[in-house]
């Protein structure tokens, strides 16, 4: 129980990792307030709004009076440069980097002791598939935003972010190719990044703080040449 009573805030947490998230953390004894879009046992509100994100913000304050751990990590929308227009990119920006931005605002003089921020970016800050334009580029300014936040809030608040490669989040499970292509030889779980979570807000990782983890199985460190290693550009 090494978050017992801690106060937790999980942005997208009714559904895929972010549920993972929250049962990890009440499992170890925490109390979790989540929002979320979907309707459900839980805040509902859509934080690409500025108005639900302040109350959102007053009700967990009012309700508890700090935070010890924010976890940014609502879904934005992903759209391309073919489909998406200026204001679709501009609600992935509300939701994937200004909402984590001013709710950190909010909650930054009512952090605790040894409070942290974790952000959910995405392999996808650092490699692409075609018109993802509006996701990735959500992803690149969270990556970003945390070691901003990191260095704005030394000695009060650890910032961190994760980089989730491909994870599962309905309980398929792959085999094959699908499988075979990450090093270690399977898709990921929503659980692999729930325990990094989990890890990275514990006085355990008290040195780490700045950092963006990418926890995608190895898949972005290995360079792929038509030809080689059984690999086949079919493009």
């Amino acid at each position: 129980m090494q978050f017992k009573d801690k106060v937790v805030v999980v942005t997208g947490g009714a559904r895929g990792i972010g549920k993972t998230i929250k049962e990890a953390f009440e499992a170890e004894g925490a109390i979790v307030e989540v929002i979320d879009i979907a309707d459900g046992d839980h805040y509902v509100g859509d934080i690409g709004r500025k108005e639900i994100v302040e109350a959102f913000a007053r009700y967990v304050i009012e309700k508890h009076g700090h935070v010890d751990y924010l976890i940014n990590n609502a879904l934005p929308i992903m759209r391309g440069i073919d489909e998406c227009s200026y204001e679709e990119f501009e609600y992935a920006m509300a939701v994937g980097v200004t909402a984590p931005f001013y709710l950190s605002k909010l909650f930054q003089e009512h952090f605790a002791d040894g409070a942290c921020i974790i952000n959910m970016s995405s392999s996808r800050d650092r490699m692409s598939q075609p018109y993802t334009e509006s996701y990735s580029a959500a992803k690149g300014g969270i990556a970003a935003l945390t070691h901003a936040l990191a260095v704005s809030l030394a000695g009060k608040v650890r910032v961190n972010s994760i980089s989730p490669g491909w994870i599962e989040t309905e309980g398929a499970v792959y085999e094959g190719p699908d499988a075979d292509q990450h090093l270690v030889g399977r898709v990921g779980k929503t659980m692999d990044i729930a325990n990094m979570v989990l890890f990275l807000c514990s006085d355990k990782a008290g040195f780490i703080t700045g950092e963006n983890i990418c926890i995608d199985g190895g898949m972005t460190k290995q360079m792929i040449y038509h030809g080689e290693h059984g690999w086949k550009y079919e493009g």
